[in-house]
């Protein structure tokens, strides 16, 4: 099915009605032999959804019903609301004044009539496609050891992820906010599977800046004056922004090739994005906080007392005191521009947990630390999302103290009170609050890049993996992708000459921009994904900026040794149309053994990364000295973090003799000055492959710290 095609038209505001009907604890029905249609036809509760089946089209170009798509093959969750649910629906939209009377005949027009069906049909069907089978209960997503809401990994027709929300009541699952009925649930049919609803599953449709203009209204939204601040300083536009309506249409009239054949070197094929949305996360100081802060009731709260509050908290010192709210010199600007990101992070996504040391896909426990680093819209700036064991949850900017020894676990020793960094805490998801562009997290302590934050993070290897660095992959759910299927395995990132989908990133027309998941393959990789760039590869990349200016050393995350990997010449600097070339090509066909590999064979070759084929010893002293001889040529052995392989690993990259790091240059660089890196290939063969999986900034003060030599986690 084309969910592309299912995106009809903006539908008017909506909101979910509570899931307050009493469970209906009548027998649970299976039957193994009805289709999902037969099933439904059969029993009178679900009358009026079988009804609307008939008369929702599967797209805006077909008039094939979604009564018919259901009665064929297939594999389809049906989250179905009774007759007593869309009555309680139709109750719920005369409250809010989109028509007159609970009933079908009170619709002003058609289109919003139309709108209305689509709302219920589409929101309640999940197309697992072919490779996939339907939600029964026992399959649904856990929720993790710090978060009860998970989102479906398959969208619904309407292209919208569902969240799994679990509660203290046994047996009490709902999905957004509306509880799958208790006894009728997992109806087994031919092409998929029954959950009975008692609430009709509506998330909004509508976008952030419209969702924080009703916090103005509504002083009990706990989001008043973060609302108005983000009014002032001009960002309802931005926030906003939906979809990208051109390449939208580029894809559906086949303007975009729709995927990528590659049959150089390795037969697979690579499936480009349906679509280009836009996402943003908000991390937002509730109005509790600023009633508090302040000592006024928040009806009274203006602008110049969060303004008057700021100042005397110190907060960015150098930015100006006046009223232009909407200038990047502004110091509210600079404030409220910190706590959002140009993307979408669900709760269970804010950090990515895969293959850290000791981390178990089954039980979904944070082990060793794992953190994420994003650049904040406005001015530039680094925003640290961390969580390990012992953090108790998410945290914002939160640097503890590590067992990061050679011998130690890398779990947290203890954190001092200045950098404990603030608690993230669980986004309401229910009703109007569900929208489709973006979520708002609560947080309880003033959130800005102060002094000490940007000291801390000069003081720590920066560490993310690349696709971290476009809001794209998160926006469209390409990054760390769950589903398996070759499509959403398997991306191709259009060139520019196609379309600039990747905003940070300038792609050449000779360019295969290709990108794996890497899911249940057991890659040697950071989150186990990669980047596998074909071709004749020239791909310009903006780099995220450091936290203070200073000497700085940015590597490289090389899996060496790849019978297809070509070499590239790499060039940095800030003026993108004049990058300088820095040092040697980068050939990663070169092995942690000292052999360079060939479609021909093994071909000896002396670099000095040799030493990467040697394990570590139970003298840390003769190790040391193998990491000093190494860096001595540019390299360093791989981080003792991520598992050299699938989740569960016992073996960490470091133990590898193909992860390593190649140390690209030394630099002074600015956190005020935009950089760029430009890979080149510098072999005139085109079934060559490029790879990337992380990369790191490291600080002088850390990697030639004569106290405290960097850590190898």
């Amino acid at each position: 099915m084309k969910k592309g095609l299912l995106y009809a038209f903006s539908i008017v505001a909506l909101v979910a009605t509570g899931c307050t009907e009493q469970i209906d604890t009548s027998s649970r029905y299976v039957f193994t032999e009805e289709t999902i249609t037969s099933y439904l036809a059969k029993h009178d509760q679900y009358s009026e959804y079988f009804r609307l089946l008939d008369e929702v089209s599967v797209s805006t170009i077909s008039e094939t019903t979604v009564r018919q798509l259901l009665s064929a093959r297939g594999h389809y969750t049906i989250f179905a609301p009774t007759n007593d649910a869309i009555q309680e629906y139709l109750d719920s939209l005369v409250k809010q004044g989109l028509i007159s009377e609970a009933n079908w005949d009170a619709f002003p027009s058609e289109r919003k009539l139309d709108s209305i069906r689509q709302v219920i049909v589409y929101n309640s069907i999940i197309d697992s496609g072919d490779d996939y089978s339907p939600y029964e209960i026992t399959s649904l997503p856990q929720s993790t050891a710090t978060s009860n809401s998970v989102e479906i990994p398959l969208p619904n027709m309407f292209d919208r992820k569902l969240t799994v929300q679990y509660t203290d009541i046994p047996d009490s699952i709902l999905i957004n906010d509306c509880v799958i009925d208790e006894k009728n649930r997992d109806i087994l049919c031919i092409n998929g599977v029954i959950h009975s609803m008692h609430s009709v599953i509506s998330p909004s449709n509508n976008t952030m800046d419209w969702l924080l203009k009703q916090y103005i209204l509504d002083e009990n939204s706990n989001f008043v004056v973060a609302a108005k601040m983000v009014q002032a300083c001009g960002l309802f536009e931005e926030l906003s922004k939906n979809r990208d309506d051109a390449y939208e249409e580029l894809f559906q009239s086949n303007k975009i090739p729709k995927k990528n054949e590659e049959t150089k070197g390795e037969t697979a094929t690579f499936h480009t994005p349906e679509h280009r949305y836009y996402g943003f996360t908000f991390f937002a100081e509730t109005d509790e906080f600023w009633t508090q802060a302040i000592g006024k009731e928040i009806k009274d709260i203006t602008l110049e007392d969060v303004m008057e509050y700021l100042d005397g908290e110190g907060v960015y010192p150098e930015a100006k005191r006046d009223n232009n709210y909407k200038s990047e010199d502004n110091l509210l600007y600079q404030f409220i521009t910190y706590h959002l990101l140009p993307e979408r992070l669900s709760p269970d996504k804010l950090v990515f947990h895969y293959n850290e040391r000791s981390y178990s896909l089954s039980k979904k426990a944070p082990t060793v630390p794992v953190m994420e680093f994003y650049t904040t819209m406005g001015k530039r700036r680094l925003l640290k999302i961390f969580e390990s064991a012992e953090s108790n949850g998410v945290c914002l900017n939160r640097f503890p103290n590590l067992d990061n020894e050679r011998r130690g676990s890398y779990h947290e020793l203890s954190c001092d009170l200045d950098k404990e960094g603030i608690k993230v805490g669980q986004p309401n998801l229910e009703g109007v609050n569900n929208i489709r562009n973006g979520i708002i997290y609560p947080i309880d302590k003033l959130l800005w890049y102060s002094d000490n934050t940007r000291d801390n993070l000069q003081k720590q290897r920066i560490r993310w993996s690349v696709p971290s660095m476009w809001p794209e992959f998160m926006n469209n759910d390409i990054r760390g992708n769950e589903i398996t299927d070759e499509k959403h395995k398997n991306v191709y990132i259009p060139h520019e000459d196609e379309y600039k989908y990747l905003e940070d990133v300038d792609i050449s027309k000779d360019t295969r921009f290709n990108y794996w998941t890497g899911r249940g393959n057991g890659w040697q990789n950071m989150q186990g994904d990669e980047l596998s760039i074909r071709g004749l590869t020239d791909c310009t990349m903006r780099l995220p900026p450091v936290p203070r200016r200073g000497t700085y050393e940015l590597r490289y995350a090389i899996q060496c040794g790849g019978v297809m990997r070509g070499m590239v010449q790499f060039y940095w600097g800030s003026n993108k149309e004049k990058l300088a070339a820095m040092g040697i090509p980068l050939d990663l066909r070169q092995a942690g053994d000292n052999t360079l590999h060939t479609p021909n064979g093994n071909v000896t070759s002396v670099i000095g990364a040799g030493d990467a084929a040697y394990p570590d010893t139970n003298d840390d002293d003769y190790n040391a000295e193998v990491d000093k001889r190494m860096r001595n040529f540019g390299f360093m052995k791989g981080c003792n973090q991520y598992c050299a392989g699938a989740p569960g690993a016992s073996s960490m990259m470091r133990a590898s003799n193909i992860c390593l790091r190649r140390i690209l240059f030394r630099a002074t660089m600015d956190p005020d000055e935009t950089y760029y890196i430009r890979f080149k290939t510098v072999m005139d063969d085109d079934t060559r492959f490029f790879y990337m999986d992380y990369l790191e900034y490291c600080a002088k003060e850390v990697y030639d710290n004569p106290e405290k030599p960097e850590d190898i986690w």
